[in-house]
């Protein structure tokens, strides 16, 4: 650990020393005038010091000419901006794909059920819901272990990091019990809503089946930010791709009972489930405990010891997270009442949408959990700078991938919205037109929903929870539903009017809380000064 530190510390010494800022003359260049080099104090001031110089060609040889100052910094900020876009691009890269692998999982899942009915295809779709909710709020009271593990990685606390894991877990194992008992009475809460015992009944199995995955889930998460605040997501991306396979085949043997074992159908398949997140908790123990460099860390070290002080402000900072999460997500069943309201044609095309949209969250949030990442190491090092640069190339990167894949949603839409549809509804072409329509309707939403997420994880990565809560009532639920029920119900517009009015508190939401972090970046930069 000693050699760790002093590795880390020498790098930030001399790592300013070896930058160059120079441009490449068409004459050849001799010797050692080809370089010019810029020292500095840190690595957001290399570059701006005297001394940078750049070549130019005069008759037969090379020489040196100094650049402007405000030259040498607008090189040296383009070059540190470059360097943060690459270094989020890299870290994203391995969180999207290991989002899309869980989203591959469960779509494995759902293609089994489908060959059992269609009962057996609602029932599951009642329990996604009590278990994803419950899971979800979960996730969010647990996802501040990520904000402080990050910014004591930046601040090199290794204390501190070690006690974010730790504490993390132990929090993650105390919200487990609630949780499988809430899911263990799956249906008894689908009954109280109104849903038909059957499909209670069969939602049920299925819950007693993956309800016992929620501690190894809800571990699994703590060490995914763990190695996350570390800069290192790859271990995660191959557990999960890892899992798919497997997932599938022990879903083809508990299901339907192959090879001498039990024919389990629906809890079969949730006990598949929990088996795979298990296997993927001690595969994630053993890269944290054994393999380098997580292992010299020592993370899991006095396991046993709690921090009362640590876990209270974990728990203090993740229920808003927790509960901006449950508003977010309860968007897409308020969308659904209203769309049932208007007709079954809008339900099912609205589907469409609602699946399109899952799969741009996966990517935008892949993103917010590496600015929530990068912009706890600037925060750790007093870094206000940094802050607002890793903020605006996440924000950037983002709005850039999903721009061109909202063009790419808009050009194939009708194709989009058939293969959803195809032949599982009434009068599918109507229902195709309508389900292409709200996907240009509600494109403007898509890069909304990229921008608020990717803001939302900045402001986390500066334990900023409670003001997103506040914003994110008054954006989708007084604003937007309101709009989406005065423009689709009163007004007339229908599904359309619907749609337009959840993208208009998407754009809302994703102002405000631009606007919250700009303030806190300003606050942050005055601090320092």
């Amino acid at each position: 650990m000693a050699d760790v530190s002093a590795g880390r510390a020498l790098y930030r010494t001399f790592n300013p020393m070896v930058r160059f800022t120079f441009a490449r003359a068409s004459a050849r260049i001799v010797g050692n005038q080809g370089f010019g080099t810029v020292g500095g104090s840190s690595e957001e001031s290399a570059g701006t010091k005297a001394g940078s110089m750049i070549c130019t060609e005069k008759a037969s040889k090379a020489e040196l000419a100094p650049l402007p100052p405000d030259e040498v910094a607008k090189r040296a900020a383009d070059h540190h901006f470059g360097a943060e876009l690459n270094e989020i691009a890299k870290l994203a890269l391995p969180i999207v794909l290991t989002n899309l692998g869980q989203v591959a999982m469960m779509a494995t899942d759902l293609a089994f059920i489908g060959r059992m009915g269609a009962e057996a295809t609602a029932a599951a779709a009642l329990a996604g819901r009590i278990y994803w909710i419950s899971v979800t709020f979960g996730m969010g009271m647990i996802w501040a272990s990520a904000s402080f593990a990050a910014q004591a990685f930046g601040a090199n606390n290794l204390s501190l990091l070690r006690r974010s894991l730790r504490m993390g877990l132990w929090t993650g194992l105390m919200l487990s019990l609630p949780i499988v008992i809430f899911q263990l009475r799956g249906e008894y809460i689908l009954l109280a809503f109104g849903q038909a015992p059957e499909a209670a009944l069969l939602a049920q199995h299925y819950l007693s089946g993956v309800a016992w995955s929620v501690p190894p889930v809800l571990s699994f998460f703590v060490i995914r930010t763990f190695m996350g605040a570390l800069n290192r997501q790859t271990p995660v991306l191959w557990i999960t791709l890892a899992g798919i396979p497997l997932n599938a085949l022990l879903v083809y043997l508990l299901m339907y009972g192959n090879l001498g074992l039990p024919r389990l159908e629906l809890f079969g398949v949730g006990l598949a489930t929990t088996v795979v997140n298990i296997s993927s908790l001690l595969a994630a123990l053993w890269f944290v405990t054994m393999a380098r460099p997580f292992s010299d860390y020592r993370a899991l070290a006095q396991f046993w010891r709690l921090d009362w002080s640590l876990m209270r402000q974990l728990v203090v900072i993740g229920i808003p997270i927790s509960m901006s999460l449950l508003v977010e997500s309860g968007i897409s069943s308020a969308a659904a009442l209203l769309m049932g309201l208007i007709s079954t044609k809008a339900v099912a095309a609205n589907q469409v949408a609602f699946q399109v949209s899952a799969f741009f969250f996966m990517i935008s949030s892949g993103l917010g959990m590496a600015a929530t990442v990068r912009v706890a190491h600037a925060v750790g090092r007093n870094d206000g700078v940094g802050v607002k640069r890793t903020s605006l190339a996440a924000m950037l990167l983002g709005i850039g991938i999903v721009a061109v894949l909202t063009l790419g949603v808009i050009a194939a839409r009708f194709e989009i919205a058939e293969l959803f549809l195809g032949e599982l509804v009434d009068d599918a072409d109507a229902a195709i037109g309508l389900g292409a329509h709200l996907l240009l309707v509600g494109a403007s939403a898509f890069i909304s929903a990229a921008v608020y997420t990717i803001a939302s994880g900045s402001l986390r990565g500066m334990k900023d929870t409670r003001v997103p809560l506040l914003f994110a009532g008054i954006a989708y639920w007084i604003i937007g539903v309101s709009l989406s029920y005065l423009l689709g119900l009163k007004i007339g517009l229908g599904a359309t009017g619907v749609c337009i009015g959840l993208s208009i508190g998407a754009a809302g939401y994703a102002v405000l809380l631009v606007w919250r972090l700009k303030l806190l970046v300003r606050r942050l930069a005055l601090a320092k000064a």
